[in-house]
């Protein structure tokens, strides 16, 4: 009997998901597990925890609404707790599994996780589908455009008109003639012990309406097109705040509630009735640097996350640890940092600007290691991706793809450009804390640069 066990990670979706659309016709008994990892919650990622409150707490609702799919057509979700390698050969052996179906992975740890379980286990079938990004490998090969910076990746994609696969409908997965039988297991309690343990002390009701699942990023995607918002979101792409000022896909794009060609095809369908402009071309223009960071993530690997990343010199930074938690806690010489702090504390979420402006403070005002502020926003995002998230602090840092080799923002002209009257800053309270250093304390920080 071919026993298969698939294996959720970044695609919790039941739509769009070939990996599953597979695994239920291939199958003759399955099982589907998550993998919750205790480790993820030490802080011993440059001081930071590998997963923060505000997207857990994302990702056990989008579980439990995937629990209840899977219910519906007589499967359950079951959610593992442990180091995944260990927990998941576990299950492999205790169930005389043949086959392992799971999506391919970006990061680097994930992808030696699912590479330790196919040594490990050589016996068992191990299928992965690439299923978080716009294009195939194979098409990533044959178009070579990954040799050089974003530009050329994306010149090369938009001369070559490179095809992004129409996304599946859940209809066309979860009714086929005959779905394998489950392997059941005895309910357990792992997600209720989960959501116990989450913080929620510090969230602001309805500041950041992110609601988790499927259906809600399916929700999500179809109401901001048809708010008409992506008529004008390049113009106000840079704010510093309001919901539909961007348009937050990005959470579920995350832990795949979205498939990024389900948006693609969304907006193509948006330009096809209601006509395109230079805003809905951003969007993809956007959905492009995503895809971008995703594949440089397979090139760099452990390079990603390199204090040095892909330059030949270290930075001239280091880690000074009161500057450090002053600016993680919104308490530095600069009151819209302070604010951007407070936003990404409060709500998880921090606008495109926002974090390079937080960024670039980090890097180059208190001059402290990269790596550090990149693993604090891995903690705070809701929305944390490994590839666009590391990926972009190298950016800022002049370690990564940039070709001017790193950006510096003059924060008092960001303050002018987006929040000249003060608003943002005091909504989020950005001078409260600031305003109590003195002369001496704010002395000792560096003084800001007049590069843009």
């Amino acid at each position: 009997m071919l026993k298969t066990l698939y294996w959720f990670t970044h695609d919790l979706r039941l739509s769009d998901n070939a990996a599953l659309e597979y695994a239920l016709k291939n199958s003759e008994q399955i099982a589907f597990v998550y993998v919750l990892d205790p480790s993820t919650k030490i802080a011993n990622n440059y001081h930071s925890q590998l997963l923060g409150d505000h997207q857990t707490r994302f990702i056990l609702n989008a579980l439990q609404e995937l629990a209840d799919e899977l219910n519906a057509i007589g499967h359950q979700l079951i959610v593992l707790e442990g180091k995944p390698q260990a927990v998941v050969s576990e299950f492999i052996e205790a169930h005389a599994i043949t086959e392992l179906v799971v999506a391919e992975q970006v990061g680097e740890y994930e992808r030696r996780q699912v590479l330790h379980l196919k040594n490990t286990f050589p016996k068992v079938n191990v299928v992965q589908f690439w299923q978080h990004t716009l294009f195939t490998q194979h098409q990533i090969d044959k178009l070579d455009c990954m040799s050089g910076s974003f530009s050329k990746f994306r010149n090369k994609v938009e001369k070559s008109s490179l095809d992004v696969a129409k996304p599946t409908p859940s209809e066309s997965t979860l009714l086929p003639e005959h779905l394998p039988k489950p392997t059941k297991i005895e309910n357990n309690f792992v997600l209720l012990k989960w959501f116990e343990s989450i913080d929620t002390s510090y969230l602001l009701p309805n500041e950041m309406p992110f609601f988790a699942g499927e259906h809600a990023g399916k929700y999500h995607l179809v109401s901001y097109l048809n708010s008409g918002a992506a008529k004008t979101y390049k113009e106000t792409r840079n704010e510093l705040d309001g919901w539909h000022n961007s348009t937050k896909f990005s959470p579920y794009l995350a832990i795949g509630n979205l498939s990024p060609r389900q948006i693609w095809h969304a907006v193509l369908q948006y330009e096809h009735s209601d006509g395109a402009n230079e805003s809905t071309y951003w969007i993809k223009f956007e959905l492009l640097w995503r895809e971008y960071f995703q594949w440089l993530s397979v090139k760099l690997g452990e390079r990603l996350f390199a204090f040095s990343g892909l330059s030949d010199t270290k930075p001239l930074t280091s880690f000074f640890a009161e500057r450090y938690q002053k600016w993680c806690s919104g308490n530095t010489p600069y009151p819209l940092v302070n604010a951007l702090m407070k936003q990404l504390n409060a709500t998880g979420y921090m606008s495109n600007r926002g974090r390079l402006i937080a960024a670039s403070c980090f890097v180059n005002e208190l001059q402290l290691d990269w790596r550090y502020g990149a693993a604090y926003f891995q903690q705070q995002l809701i929305d944390f991706d490994v590839a666009s998230n590391w990926g972009n602090w190298q950016y800022i840092a002049g370690v990564g793809v940039d070709p001017r080799g790193g950006r510096h923002f003059n924060i008092e002209k960001q303050t002018e450009l987006f929040d000249a009257n003060g608003v943002f800053i005091r909504k989020w309270q950005g001078s409260a804390v600031g305003s109590q250093l003195d002369a001496n304390d704010a002395a000792d920080w560096p003084i800001l640069s007049d590069v843009t």
